[in-house]
């Protein structure tokens, strides 16, 4: 399946077109400054119906109007005969969003997730290892609510538990009236840890082989730092217990807190660089590159999920990623993704000279002052 079509409609600072895409993608070609990421964060969106750069909806609408709308269309392929039309759009006023697939609105939002299938690569990754655990955490919900059936809705629910679990630690409401809201946390909370958990352990072997074939034959891991305690066979019954134990033991530091101290809103993704038989935190002893290796692999993890449980070649959006990389990993990244099972790339880049991933099958587009020229 590939992106066919795509119309846009008042998104940043891109003027309305409606663009034809080529099978093999595209490489676009432009300054700074002149709507690449954007284009690249508009298609994003119909995946995930959020912005990759963190950016709230109202702040991805053209300066003086009131709507975006982004719409792609997807052709079929021998991966999923059947394509699709998703449909995006944001108004400023009331803060609506309205999502349809085919033309028929899903009865959530959270049912449009993961209808296109894509992966995008960029500079501002290096801050999944170097960022504090929320943007880990981010990650982690962001592949699992597009790839694992029944993770958006636990972690919905775990967080309206833990809102208004927060809303009467900080009244200072009596424990009776707290622990009202601790069923709703524990029962969801658990499936969230555990999903997030057997994720971890089941992709940590492609990750450090994914960082050594980019580093050069240095290692790396991946593991599971939960706030409650699991171990590597626990199941959703045990977190549950776990769990609730766990509340218990804090229940004095949180009355004095007025907040929530325990659960996997507390969660970790800790990434460590194996060197001579010790384990370093990437984020604290990490060089430059290695870190940007390590999101290099986070992402191409993220990639082989979308293969394995979609049952689909993931499109891949590369937003000038390898203007931060030695010459070395540059090769090596290239190589690699040159050999992996990926579909239709479009990539940014700010001269042509600087394409090199499929360089001689991607068509060349320009853009300036968000006008693209096919």
């Amino acid at each position: 399946m590939h992106l066919s079509e795509l119309s846009l409609r008042h998104f940043r600072n891109l003027r309305n077109q409606e663009l034809e895409l080529p099978s093999e993608g595209v490489a676009l070609i432009g300054d700074n400054a002149q709507g690449k990421s954007n284009f690249l964060e508009a298609i994003y969106y119909l995946e995930t119906l959020r912005s990759f750069r963190g950016a709230r909806d109202a702040q991805m609408v053209s300066f003086g109007d009131d709507v975006f709308r982004v719409v792609g269309t997807t052709q079929g392929g021998a991966d999923e005969p059947r394509g699709a039309q998703i449909a995006a759009a944001f108004q400023k006023k009331g803060k609506r969003k309205k999502v349809s697939i085919d033309g028929v609105e899903p009865d959530r939002l959270t049912d449009a997730l993961g209808h296109f299938s894509a992966v995008i690569f960029s500079p501002a990754d290096v801050d999944l290892v170097s960022g504090g655990p929320s943007e880990r955490r981010r990650f982690l919900d962001i592949v699992l609510a597009l790839n694992e059936p029944g993770y958006v809705g636990a972690l919905s629910d775990y967080k309206k538990s833990l809102i208004r679990r927060n809303a009467a630690l900080k009244a200072r409401q009596p424990t009776s009236l707290v622990s009202v809201w601790d069923q709703g946390l524990v029962r969801a909370g658990a499936e969230v840890m555990v999903a997030r958990r057997d994720w971890i352990m089941t992709r940590a072997d492609a990750f450090d082989d994914y960082y050594a074939r980019v580093s050069g034959g240095r290692r790396a891991r991946m593991t599971y730092r939960p706030n409650v305690q699991l171990d590597d066979t626990t199941n959703v019954e045990a977190a549950q217990e776990a769990f609730r134990e766990a509340l218990l033991g804090a229940r004095d530091r949180e009355e004095r807190r007025g907040v929530t101290l325990v659960g996997p809103h507390r969660d970790d993704l800790r990434l460590h660089l194996c060197d001579e038989g010790e384990e370093l935190d990437l984020r604290d002893y990490g060089s430059g590159g290695q870190r940007r290796t390590a999101a290099l692999a986070l992402r191409l993890v993220e990639a082989m999920t979308i293969r394995e449980r979609r049952s689909r070649r993931p499109m891949i959006l590369l937003d000038d990623v390898f203007a931060e990389l030695d010459g070395g990993r540059s090769e090596r990244i290239l190589e690699l993704m040159e050999g992996e099972d990926t579909g239709q790339v479009v990539l940014t880049a700010p001269k042509e000279a600087d394409v090199r991933l499929r360089r001689d099958a991607l068509p060349r587009w320009r853009i300036q002052g968000g006008e693209i020229t096919t």
